[in-house]
Protein backbone atom coordinates (compact mmCIF):
# COMPACT_ATOMS: atom_id res chain seq x y z
CA UNK A 1 0.00 0.00 0.00
CA UNK A 2 1.14 3.41 -1.15
CA UNK A 3 1.56 5.76 2.27
CA UNK A 4 2.52 9.29 0.21
CA UNK A 5 0.56 10.93 -1.87
CA UNK A 6 0.14 9.82 -5.45
CA UNK A 7 0.49 11.96 -7.97
CA UNK A 8 -1.92 12.90 -10.38
CA UNK A 9 -1.53 14.80 -14.49
CA UNK A 10 -4.76 15.87 -15.89
CA UNK A 11 -4.17 15.48 -20.14
CA UNK A 12 -6.43 18.65 -21.24
CA UNK A 13 -7.64 21.42 -20.13
CA UNK A 14 -11.39 21.87 -21.03
CA UNK A 15 -14.94 20.91 -19.71
CA UNK A 16 -13.80 17.70 -18.04
CA UNK A 17 -10.92 18.21 -16.84
CA UNK A 18 -12.29 20.45 -14.31
CA UNK A 19 -13.99 18.04 -12.71
CA UNK A 20 -11.45 15.56 -12.68
CA UNK A 21 -9.02 18.24 -11.02
CA UNK A 22 -11.66 18.85 -8.24
CA UNK A 23 -12.55 15.69 -7.92
CA UNK A 24 -8.47 14.30 -7.33
CA UNK A 25 -8.21 17.57 -5.26
CA UNK A 26 -10.83 16.08 -2.66
CA UNK A 27 -9.36 12.71 -2.16
CA UNK A 28 -6.90 12.28 0.64
CA UNK A 29 -4.66 10.33 -0.76
CA UNK A 30 -3.94 12.31 -3.99
CA UNK A 31 -2.48 15.62 -5.29
CA UNK A 32 -2.47 17.14 -8.88
CA UNK A 33 1.22 17.28 -10.01
CA UNK A 34 0.94 17.89 -13.34
CA UNK A 35 -1.35 19.55 -16.32
CA UNK A 36 -1.07 19.03 -20.30
CA UNK A 37 -2.29 21.28 -23.32
CA UNK A 38 -1.09 22.36 -26.30
CA UNK A 39 -1.02 25.92 -24.82
CA UNK A 40 1.55 26.14 -22.00
CA UNK A 41 -0.23 29.21 -21.28
CA UNK A 42 -3.39 27.63 -20.97
CA UNK A 43 -1.81 24.70 -18.26
CA UNK A 44 -0.83 27.26 -16.40
CA UNK A 45 -4.12 29.06 -16.44
CA UNK A 46 -6.30 25.96 -15.22
CA UNK A 47 -3.47 24.96 -12.48
CA UNK A 48 -3.95 28.96 -11.20
CA UNK A 49 -8.03 28.60 -11.34
CA UNK A 50 -7.77 25.26 -9.15
CA UNK A 51 -5.46 26.71 -6.94
CA UNK A 52 -2.31 24.16 -7.39
CA UNK A 53 0.50 26.39 -6.77
CA UNK A 54 3.18 23.55 -6.94
CA UNK A 55 1.74 21.79 -10.37
CA UNK A 56 3.93 21.45 -13.37
CA UNK A 57 2.61 22.85 -16.90
CA UNK A 58 3.68 20.79 -20.19
CA UNK A 59 2.69 20.74 -23.67
CA UNK A 60 4.95 17.27 -24.16
CA UNK A 61 3.48 14.32 -22.72
CA UNK A 62 6.94 13.15 -22.56
CA UNK A 63 7.69 15.98 -20.57
CA UNK A 64 5.11 14.26 -17.77
CA UNK A 65 6.00 10.30 -18.15
CA UNK A 66 9.16 10.82 -17.18
CA UNK A 67 8.35 12.44 -13.85
CA UNK A 68 8.71 9.95 -10.87
CA UNK A 69 6.11 12.15 -8.80
CA UNK A 70 3.66 11.31 -11.82
CA UNK A 71 1.60 7.93 -10.77
CA UNK A 72 -1.77 8.47 -12.11
CA UNK A 73 -2.66 9.83 -15.78
CA UNK A 74 -5.91 11.17 -16.09
CA UNK A 75 -6.80 11.50 -19.98
CA UNK A 76 -9.22 14.14 -20.56
CA UNK A 77 -8.04 14.93 -24.22
CA UNK A 78 -10.21 15.03 -27.31
CA UNK A 79 -11.53 11.44 -28.38
CA UNK A 80 -8.94 10.48 -30.93
CA UNK A 81 -6.27 11.44 -28.16
CA UNK A 82 -7.28 8.61 -25.60
CA UNK A 83 -5.69 5.50 -26.76
CA UNK A 84 -2.15 6.48 -28.10
CA UNK A 85 -2.43 8.58 -24.61
CA UNK A 86 -3.45 5.50 -22.30
CA UNK A 87 -1.15 3.38 -23.89
CA UNK A 88 2.02 5.61 -23.28
CA UNK A 89 1.13 6.08 -19.90
CA UNK A 90 0.44 2.38 -19.32
CA UNK A 91 3.68 1.56 -20.50
CA UNK A 92 5.26 4.28 -18.56
CA UNK A 93 4.34 2.35 -15.47
CA UNK A 94 1.05 4.88 -14.85
CA UNK A 95 -1.97 4.07 -13.51
CA UNK A 96 -4.35 5.20 -15.83
CA UNK A 97 -7.97 6.76 -15.99
CA UNK A 98 -9.45 7.23 -19.24
CA UNK A 99 -12.51 9.56 -20.45
CA UNK A 100 -15.03 7.48 -22.93
CA UNK A 101 -14.31 6.45 -25.48
CA UNK A 102 -11.28 4.80 -24.82
CA UNK A 103 -11.32 4.44 -28.49
CA UNK A 104 -12.51 5.01 -31.84
CA UNK A 105 -11.66 1.47 -33.54
CA UNK A 106 -10.78 -1.87 -33.00
CA UNK A 107 -7.38 -1.99 -33.50
CA UNK A 108 -6.71 0.83 -30.89
CA UNK A 109 -9.12 -0.68 -28.68
CA UNK A 110 -6.70 -3.98 -28.77
CA UNK A 111 -3.83 -2.20 -28.24
CA UNK A 112 -4.63 0.07 -24.89
CA UNK A 113 -6.09 -2.99 -23.43
CA UNK A 114 -3.06 -5.00 -24.54
CA UNK A 115 -0.88 -1.84 -22.55
CA UNK A 116 -2.75 -1.73 -19.86
CA UNK A 117 -2.76 -5.77 -19.42
CA UNK A 118 1.12 -5.95 -20.09
CA UNK A 119 1.69 -2.81 -17.75
CA UNK A 120 -0.03 -4.38 -15.03
CA UNK A 121 -0.88 -1.05 -13.92
CA UNK A 122 -4.78 -0.48 -12.45
CA UNK A 123 -6.88 1.19 -15.04
CA UNK A 124 -10.57 3.23 -14.25
CA UNK A 125 -12.96 3.86 -17.37
CA UNK A 126 -14.92 7.42 -16.92
CA UNK A 127 -18.20 6.08 -17.44
CA UNK A 128 -19.01 7.68 -13.86
CA UNK A 129 -23.01 6.74 -14.19
CA UNK A 130 -21.83 3.75 -12.24
CA UNK A 131 -21.71 5.89 -9.42
CA UNK A 132 -24.72 7.60 -9.97
CA UNK A 133 -27.24 7.80 -6.92
CA UNK A 134 -30.20 6.35 -9.16
CA UNK A 135 -27.56 3.33 -10.57
CA UNK A 136 -26.64 2.30 -6.86
CA UNK A 137 -30.53 1.90 -5.96
CA UNK A 138 -31.17 0.06 -9.16
CA UNK A 139 -28.18 -2.33 -8.13
CA UNK A 140 -29.52 -2.53 -5.21
CA UNK A 141 -32.89 -3.71 -6.21
CA UNK A 142 -31.68 -6.49 -9.10
CA UNK A 143 -29.42 -7.82 -5.62
CA UNK A 144 -32.19 -8.19 -3.80
CA UNK A 145 -34.30 -9.87 -6.48
CA UNK A 146 -36.69 -7.05 -6.47
CA UNK A 147 -37.25 -7.33 -10.08
CA UNK A 148 -36.99 -11.19 -10.34
CA UNK A 149 -35.42 -12.75 -13.57
CA UNK A 150 -34.71 -9.85 -15.89
CA UNK A 151 -35.62 -10.59 -19.32
CA UNK A 152 -35.29 -6.84 -21.11
CA UNK A 153 -33.13 -4.15 -20.29
CA UNK A 154 -33.65 -0.99 -22.07
CA UNK A 155 -31.24 2.43 -21.97
CA UNK A 156 -31.99 5.68 -23.91
CA UNK A 157 -29.44 8.17 -24.05
CA UNK A 158 -30.70 11.61 -25.96
CA UNK A 159 -28.90 14.97 -26.35
CA UNK A 160 -28.74 17.89 -28.90
CA UNK A 161 -24.90 17.73 -28.80
CA UNK A 162 -23.95 21.40 -30.49
CA UNK A 163 -22.50 24.30 -30.83
CA UNK A 164 -22.62 24.98 -26.93
CA UNK A 165 -20.21 22.14 -26.42
CA UNK A 166 -16.65 23.38 -26.30
CA UNK A 167 -15.47 20.49 -28.18
CA UNK A 168 -18.01 20.44 -31.09
CA UNK A 169 -15.83 21.81 -33.48
CA UNK A 170 -13.79 18.06 -33.18
CA UNK A 171 -16.39 15.57 -32.04
CA UNK A 172 -19.28 16.55 -35.16
CA UNK A 173 -15.87 15.17 -37.51
CA UNK A 174 -15.86 11.12 -37.43
CA UNK A 175 -11.82 11.06 -37.59
CA UNK A 176 -12.70 12.79 -33.93
CA UNK A 177 -15.81 11.91 -32.52
CA UNK A 178 -16.10 8.36 -34.30
CA UNK A 179 -19.91 7.73 -34.10
CA UNK A 180 -22.50 8.79 -31.75
CA UNK A 181 -22.63 5.35 -30.02
CA UNK A 182 -18.71 5.86 -29.41
CA UNK A 183 -19.39 9.61 -28.41
CA UNK A 184 -22.65 9.53 -26.34
CA UNK A 185 -24.34 6.10 -26.68
CA UNK A 186 -21.81 3.83 -24.74
CA UNK A 187 -22.94 5.37 -21.84
CA UNK A 188 -26.55 3.76 -22.19
CA UNK A 189 -24.81 0.41 -23.43
CA UNK A 190 -22.33 0.37 -20.04
CA UNK A 191 -25.04 1.14 -18.08
CA UNK A 192 -27.51 -1.81 -19.73
CA UNK A 193 -24.11 -4.08 -19.16
CA UNK A 194 -24.03 -3.17 -15.79
CA UNK A 195 -27.35 -3.66 -14.57
CA UNK A 196 -27.75 -7.04 -16.52
CA UNK A 197 -24.23 -8.29 -16.12
CA UNK A 198 -24.03 -11.00 -18.86
CA UNK A 199 -21.81 -11.00 -21.91
CA UNK A 200 -23.74 -9.48 -25.52
CA UNK A 201 -23.54 -12.40 -28.17
CA UNK A 202 -25.62 -10.16 -30.74
CA UNK A 203 -25.61 -6.98 -32.19
CA UNK A 204 -28.08 -5.55 -34.80
CA UNK A 205 -28.68 -1.56 -35.37
CA UNK A 206 -30.47 0.64 -37.72
CA UNK A 207 -29.16 4.76 -37.83
CA UNK A 208 -29.94 7.71 -39.54
CA UNK A 209 -29.76 11.79 -39.58
CA UNK A 210 -31.92 13.94 -39.50
CA UNK A 211 -32.90 15.62 -43.22
CA UNK A 212 -31.71 19.02 -41.94
CA UNK A 213 -29.04 17.97 -39.84
CA UNK A 214 -28.86 21.19 -38.73
CA UNK A 215 -25.85 20.27 -36.49
CA UNK A 216 -23.85 19.15 -39.12
CA UNK A 217 -22.22 15.74 -38.15
CA UNK A 218 -20.38 13.82 -40.82
CA UNK A 219 -21.89 10.42 -39.53
CA UNK A 220 -24.93 9.34 -38.23
CA UNK A 221 -26.39 11.09 -35.03
CA UNK A 222 -29.32 8.76 -34.50
CA UNK A 223 -29.38 4.86 -33.71
CA UNK A 224 -31.16 2.34 -32.02
CA UNK A 225 -29.41 -0.62 -31.19
CA UNK A 226 -30.70 -4.19 -30.34
CA UNK A 227 -28.73 -6.46 -28.24
CA UNK A 228 -29.13 -10.30 -27.25
CA UNK A 229 -27.30 -11.14 -24.00
CA UNK A 230 -25.87 -14.84 -23.58
CA UNK A 231 -28.39 -15.41 -20.17
CA UNK A 232 -31.17 -14.21 -22.68
CA UNK A 233 -32.19 -10.75 -22.08
CA UNK A 234 -33.20 -8.61 -24.52
CA UNK A 235 -31.84 -4.90 -24.93
CA UNK A 236 -32.16 -1.84 -26.67
CA UNK A 237 -30.23 1.27 -26.72
CA UNK A 238 -31.47 4.67 -28.37
CA UNK A 239 -29.16 7.07 -29.65
CA UNK A 240 -29.56 10.49 -30.84
CA UNK A 241 -27.22 13.51 -30.29
CA UNK A 242 -28.75 15.86 -32.26
CA UNK A 243 -32.14 15.65 -30.00
CA UNK A 244 -34.48 19.05 -30.38
CA UNK A 245 -35.25 18.38 -26.43
CA UNK A 246 -33.13 18.58 -22.80
CA UNK A 247 -30.94 16.05 -22.28
CA UNK A 248 -32.51 12.47 -21.46
CA UNK A 249 -31.14 9.61 -20.01
CA UNK A 250 -33.97 6.58 -19.90
CA UNK A 251 -34.06 3.37 -18.27
CA UNK A 252 -36.54 0.49 -18.14
CA UNK A 253 -35.74 -2.57 -16.89
CA UNK A 254 -38.21 -5.84 -16.69
CA UNK A 255 -38.23 -9.10 -14.65
CA UNK A 256 -40.84 -11.49 -14.13
CA UNK A 257 -41.10 -10.15 -10.25
CA UNK A 258 -41.12 -6.23 -11.29
CA UNK A 259 -40.02 -3.32 -13.29
CA UNK A 260 -37.60 0.07 -12.85
CA UNK A 261 -38.67 3.05 -14.73
CA UNK A 262 -36.05 5.60 -13.94
CA UNK A 263 -36.64 6.22 -10.15
CA UNK A 264 -39.57 4.69 -10.23
CA UNK A 265 -40.36 0.90 -9.08
CA UNK A 266 -43.22 -1.42 -9.57
CA UNK A 267 -42.69 -5.20 -7.71
CA UNK A 268 -45.18 -8.14 -7.10
CA UNK A 269 -43.19 -8.56 -4.44
CA UNK A 270 -45.30 -5.91 -2.66
CA UNK A 271 -48.87 -7.09 -3.08
CA UNK A 272 -50.41 -3.59 -2.09
CA UNK A 273 -48.79 -1.58 -4.72
CA UNK A 274 -51.75 -0.55 -7.09
CA UNK A 275 -49.05 1.77 -9.24
CA UNK A 276 -45.18 3.09 -9.89
CA UNK A 277 -43.60 3.81 -6.33
CA UNK A 278 -41.18 7.13 -7.02
CA UNK A 279 -37.90 7.05 -5.47
CA UNK A 280 -36.55 10.17 -4.60
CA UNK A 281 -33.14 10.37 -5.67
CA UNK A 282 -30.42 11.94 -7.56
CA UNK A 283 -30.84 10.85 -11.69
CA UNK A 284 -28.31 10.92 -14.44
CA UNK A 285 -30.76 13.84 -15.92
CA UNK A 286 -27.96 15.96 -17.15
CA UNK A 287 -25.55 16.62 -19.41
CA UNK A 288 -23.49 19.06 -17.30
CA UNK A 289 -19.88 17.51 -15.90
CA UNK A 290 -20.63 18.74 -12.31
CA UNK A 291 -23.43 17.00 -11.68
CA UNK A 292 -21.73 14.09 -12.30
CA UNK A 293 -19.99 11.62 -9.59
CA UNK A 294 -16.49 12.41 -10.58
CA UNK A 295 -15.57 12.28 -6.57
CA UNK A 296 -16.66 8.78 -6.12
CA UNK A 297 -14.87 7.19 -9.32
CA UNK A 298 -11.35 9.23 -8.13
CA UNK A 299 -11.86 7.48 -4.94
CA UNK A 300 -12.68 3.85 -6.44
CA UNK A 301 -9.24 4.52 -8.76
CA UNK A 302 -7.51 5.30 -5.62
CA UNK A 303 -8.63 2.04 -3.67
CA UNK A 304 -8.03 -0.23 -6.35
CA UNK A 305 -4.40 1.68 -6.20
CA UNK A 306 -3.77 1.62 -2.69
CA UNK A 307 -5.40 -2.54 -2.24
CA UNK A 308 -4.26 -3.62 -5.55
CA UNK A 309 -7.33 -4.53 -6.55
CA UNK A 310 -8.94 -4.34 -10.01
CA UNK A 311 -11.66 -1.62 -11.24
CA UNK A 312 -15.12 -3.43 -12.34
CA UNK A 313 -14.72 -0.08 -14.28
CA UNK A 314 -11.58 -1.13 -15.93
CA UNK A 315 -9.96 -0.96 -19.58
CA UNK A 316 -10.53 -4.46 -19.77
CA UNK A 317 -14.32 -4.69 -19.25
CA UNK A 318 -14.91 -1.36 -21.31
CA UNK A 319 -13.41 -3.43 -24.14
CA UNK A 320 -17.05 -4.80 -24.29
CA UNK A 321 -18.92 -1.77 -24.33
CA UNK A 322 -17.06 -0.64 -27.23
CA UNK A 323 -16.87 -3.61 -29.15
CA UNK A 324 -20.91 -3.19 -29.03
CA UNK A 325 -20.52 0.29 -30.23
CA UNK A 326 -18.54 -0.58 -33.20
CA UNK A 327 -20.88 -3.79 -34.05
CA UNK A 328 -23.19 -1.25 -33.76
CA UNK A 329 -22.14 1.02 -36.83
CA UNK A 330 -20.99 -1.86 -38.78
CA UNK A 331 -24.78 -3.78 -38.54
CA UNK A 332 -25.97 0.05 -39.35
CA UNK A 333 -23.81 0.01 -42.45
CA UNK A 334 -24.38 -3.61 -43.65
CA UNK A 335 -27.79 -3.70 -42.78
CA UNK A 336 -27.09 -7.24 -40.71
CA UNK A 337 -26.48 -8.69 -37.47
CA UNK A 338 -22.92 -8.60 -36.29
CA UNK A 339 -21.16 -10.95 -33.32
CA UNK A 340 -19.39 -7.86 -31.20
CA UNK A 341 -16.92 -10.83 -30.54
CA UNK A 342 -15.95 -11.49 -34.03
CA UNK A 343 -13.23 -9.17 -36.23
CA UNK A 344 -14.36 -5.52 -35.87
CA UNK A 345 -11.90 -3.52 -38.71
CA UNK A 346 -13.53 -1.36 -41.10
CA UNK A 347 -13.51 -3.40 -44.24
Amino acid sequence: MMDRKMGVAVLGTGWVAGEHIKAFQKNPHTKVVAILSRDRARAEAVAAQHGLTRCFAATDLDEILKREEVDIVTICTPHHLHAPQGIAAASAGKHVCVEKPIALNYRDLLALDSAVAQAKVKSVVSFVLRWNPLFKNIKAMLADGLLGQLYYAGVDYLSGIGDWYTGYEWMRRKEYGGSNMLSAGCHAVDAARWFVQSRVTEVFAMANTSARNRLGYDYDTNSVTLMRFANGVLGKIGCSIESPHPYFFNILLQGDEGAVRNNEVFSKRWPGQTGWAAIPTVLPDTAEVSHHPFVDQMAHLVDCIRHDTESHCSVRDAVETHRICLASERSAGSGQPVDPWGELDET
